[in-house]
């Protein structure tokens, strides 16, 4: 069932609230791969009641060309979702729905966490993503809502607004749904030549190299590896690897005891952005 309207969403999800069915919550941008399915399925195994928002966020992108190339398949993601179970929620609204007549970020501070890797490459990127999480968040009204850890990042980003705009929703992180050579899930994969989606497979290998190799060798040793790895293949431009501690999101410099850490990274393969990332220790 495919809602355009929070109005009409919020009428049938109030007939499920009233007999006490829990409401799981996954938002997306639509183009529905595997990794989208593998949350649909976590969400459909611990709630009563599944919502799915289909909606292109035009706040969070800061480049016009990359919103208007995004690609839009709501028919065939409505049909995904019916093929996992027929009863799953779709909630489809376009931007006035959501936003009403001004179609703008709120200005958010996460602490810190907003201005590192992402933030620091895409201006007012996390401002958006909080700003329609937020609006998402209202409209559903979830008892539990479900992020990828390939944006481990906005995963962070995410639990800090819930305690920011004091929400009652447990945000649950999933992990990292691949392709079968590595190349972590994405709606953007589409875009890639067959070329460029077999090169892409470096980012992968890449990280797994620094996870086998991050006892051994310093920050600054990794980086110098990776970095020549990325040199040496003229089908990928590297934008990023960082190693940062997991609460602050802060790159690290050296190793400190105690510390959990992940390697972060964006790429792009032509005009195609790919971030990845994986836990160190």
């Amino acid at each position: 069932m495919i809602f355009h309207h929070q109005s009409s969403l919020q009428s049938e999800l109030q007939k499920n609230r009233v007999q006490n069915r829990t409401v799981g919550f996954v938002p997306t941008m639509g183009a529905l791969h595997e990794g989208h399915l593998a949350l649909v399925k976590k969400a459909l195994s611990e709630n009563q009641i599944t919502v799915v928002s289909i909606f292109v966020n035009p706040t969070q992108f800061d480049n016009a060309g990359d919103l208007e190339k995004y690609p839009r398949t709501l028919k065939t993601d409505a049909q995904l979702l019916k093929k996992l179970d027929d009863k799953i929620l779709v909630y489809a609204p376009n931007p006035g729905d959501l936003y009403g007549d001004n179609v703008v970020s709120k200005k958010y501070s996460f602490g810190g966490l907003e201005h590192q890797m992402e933030g620091e490459f895409r201006t007012g990127h996390f401002d958006g993503v909080g700003t329609v999480v937020n609006l998402l968040f209202r409209a559903v009204r979830p008892d539990k809502a479900y992020f990828g850890e390939k944006d481990f990042q906005q995963l962070q980003i995410i639990k800090k607004l819930v305690s920011i705009e004091k929400l009652p929703i447990e945000i649950i992180g999933c992990p990292i749904y691949r392709e079968k050579h590595g190349l972590a899930m994405s709606s953007r994969n589409k875009r890639l030549s067959k070329v460029q989606f077999e090169e892409a497979k470096i980012i992968c290998e890449t990280l797994k190299w620094a996870q086998s190799n991050f006892s051994e060798k310093s920050i600054g040793e990794l980086q110098k590896h990776v970095s020549q790895t990325f040199q040496q293949n003229p089908h990928l431009k590297l934008e990023y690897f960082e190693i940062a501690n997991i609460d602050n999101l802060r790159p690290a410099r050296r190793k400190r005891k105690g510390n959990t850490y992940r390697a972060f990274i964006a790429a792009y393969a032509g005009e195609v952005r790919l971030i990845d990332n994986m836990a160190l220790n």
